[in-house]
């Protein structure tokens, strides 16, 4: 019975390294996935385990872009360590609107729109936007096109963007995305600092998690976290290096169809089930 629940967490951390860093909704898949693959554990667990998971895919980020992120690396210039003090900072700047909506209304959020129906509609509604921008974006030349560009103003303003992402289906990294290519930032650039904004946001979901679960874990519990994370880490890794490596010739308009498939499918699954 072990075995099968490490087994389950090792496919729920796969997944959600996969879809973590994609503009696909992690919510989307996690919903769909576990209507096959029951976790046998309590409620509350669970609860806990989906969000915490999503560790293992923040360490990927932290392990592929240390160096771009450790301002006291010897390697680094004065001027390079300013800069990456600079980053941080609107990393810090654009997480406060996410943040403070979150922590204030993050119960009413999930009892309105954690259920299949807003997941379906969102990940349609994205879908669709992306294709509109890239269709947009065709022959457009970007302002941004390197982090060292990224203004406050700028940066606040894709915080603002994230604010959408608490909407279960929306994908923190399709909405922050989308709205840094709306203002101006090249793709390259607006996924990399997706990546760096999902440092401190999930950091603090994640304690936050574990503060209300409590920290009373059994051995089977901490097995499952630590396979969940692990699994979690290591498809990061390959999914954070493909993606920056595809967008490097292609747009996301493939995102947009994969998206709009997915949400008809979930309403299908579900009104076919329900």
């Amino acid at each position: 019975m072990e075995f099968i629940v490490l087994l389950k967490a090792c496919i729920l951390g796969i997944v959600e390294g996969i879809t973590e860093w994609l503009p696909i909704s992690s919510t989307g898949h996690m919903i769909l996935v576990d209507e096959f693959i029951k976790l046998n554990v309590s409620p509350a667990f669970k609860e806990m385990f989906l969000v915490v998971v999503q560790l293992g895919s923040i360490m990927a980020v932290v392990v592929l872009y240390f160096h771009k992120l450790n301002p006291f690396s010897p390697k680094k210039t004065r001027e390079e360590k300013s800069e990456t003090f600079s980053l941080w900072f609107k990393v810090i700047a654009a997480i406060l609107p996410a943040g403070v909506i979150g922590v204030l209304f993050n119960d009413q959020i999930d009892e309105i729109f954690y259920n299949y129906q807003t997941v379906a509609v969102t990940l349609i509604i994205y879908g669709v936007l992306f294709i509109i921008i890239e269709n947009r974006n065709k022959f457009k030349q970007f302002k941004i096109n390197d982090l060292s560009q990224l203004t406050y103003k700028t940066a606040i303003l894709i915080g603002m963007f994230q604010v959408l992402a608490l909407i279960p289906g929306t994908s923190r990294s399709g909405a922050t995305i989308i709205g840094a290519m709306l203002i101006g930032t090249s793709r390259f650039v607006a996924a990399e600092f997706t990546f760096f904004l999902a440092i401190p946001v999930m950091f603090g979901a994640s304690l936050l998690k574990v503060v209300k679960f409590g920290f009373d874990f059994t051995g089977t519990e901490v097995a499952v976290l630590l396979t969940g994370m692990i699994s979690a880490f290591i498809v990061s890794i390959i999914a954070i290096k493909f993606l920056m490596g595809y967008i490097k010739k292609h747009n996301f308009k493939v995102f947009g169809y994969y998206r709009i498939v997915l949400g008809v499918i979930v309403i299908a699954y579900f009104l076919l089930t329900t």
